[in-house]
C-alpha cells in the first residue's frame, strides 16, 4: 500500500474568504490536473490563528480569515505525488481575489493519534445532529474503525456553484494506531476534494503507543 502524506507548502497570502473550499480547490486543480482523479488525494482548508480550529469562525457573507506567516497550505496525497505536488512551488494561485504565492513544500507524515478532528464532514441526508452522528457510525463501522467517544459541531454551509453542501466538525478517539492511520488515509464522507473527511491530530493529545498485539 502506496503510503499517505501531507504535502505542506508555504505560502504567502494575506486573507482569504471563510468559505474558500471551493475556490482553493478550483486553484489547485487548475495547476495540478491530476489532483481531481487522485482517489486519495484531499484538500485542508485554510484556517487563521482565531479560528478556534475550526470550531469557531468568523461570521457574515464577506468574513475574512486573516493569515499569518506561519499559515501552511496542505494537502493529503499519496507518497508517489509528492514530485508532481512540486509543480505548485513558485505559482500565485487566485483564490476568489485573494492571491496565494506557493512557497517551498515538505513533507510531513501522518502520526499514530488517538484522537483526530476533521473541520468539515458530509453526510448526504443527515438532516440533524443525531442522524450525523448515526451515519458517522455506519461509516466507520464499514471501514473497521472503532470508535468510543464522537463529538460533532453546530451545522456549517459550505458553497459551490451546483449549491451549499451541509458540514459538521467532527471529533472522535479510536482504539488503535493502526485504526489511526487508516481513518487518516481514507476519510469519512464524501467531498475530499473540497476538504471535507480530511482528518488531523487534534491537539491536547498524545501518541497511541503501539500494543504487543498490533502489527504494523
Amino acid at each position: 500500500m502506496d503510503e499517505v502524506v501531507d504535502a505542506v507548502f508555504a505560502i504567502e497570502c494575506r486573507s482569504l474568504p471563510v468559505d474558500h473550499a471551493y475556490a482553493l480547490s478550483q486553484a489547485v486543480q487548475a495547476a495540478l490536473p491530476w489532483f481531481a482523479g487522485e482517489p486519495q488525494a484531499g484538500l485542508h482548508t485554510v484556517h487563521g490563528a482565531a479560528s478556534g480550529a475550526g470550531w469557531v469562525r468568523p461570521e457574515g457573507d464577506d468574513a475574512q480569515l486573516q493569515l499569518s506567516r506561519r499559515t501552511r497550505l496542505v494537502l493529503r496525497l499519496p507518497e508517489h505525488r509528492m514530485a508532481d505536488a512540486a509543480a505548485l512551488s513558485g505559482r500565485t494561485l487566485n483564490i476568489a481575489g485573494s492571491p496565494m504565492r506557493v512557497g517551498r513544500l515538505s513533507a510531513r507524515p501522518l502520526l499514530r493519534i488517538a484522537s483526530l478532528f476533521s473541520r468539515s464532514v458530509i453526510f448526504e441526508g443527515a438532516v440533524d445532529e443525531a442522524a450525523f452522528l448515526a451515519a458517522a457510525t455506519e461509516a466507520l463501522r464499514a471501514l473497521g474503525v472503532e470508535a468510543p467517544t464522537m463529538l460533532c459541531g453546530r451545522e456549517v454551509a459550505l458553497a459551490t456553484p451546483d449549491g451549499s453542501y451541509r458540514t459538521r466538525s467532527l471529533m472522535l478517539t479510536v482504539a488503535t494506531p493502526a485504526q489511526s492511520l487508516l481513518l487518516q488515509r481514507e476519510g469519512l464522507g464524501s467531498a475530499r476534494k473540497l476538504g471535507c473527511g480530511v482528518f488531523i491530530p487534534h491537539k491536547d493529545v498524545g501518541d497511541l503507543r503501539p500494543r504487543p498485539q498490533e502489527a504494523f
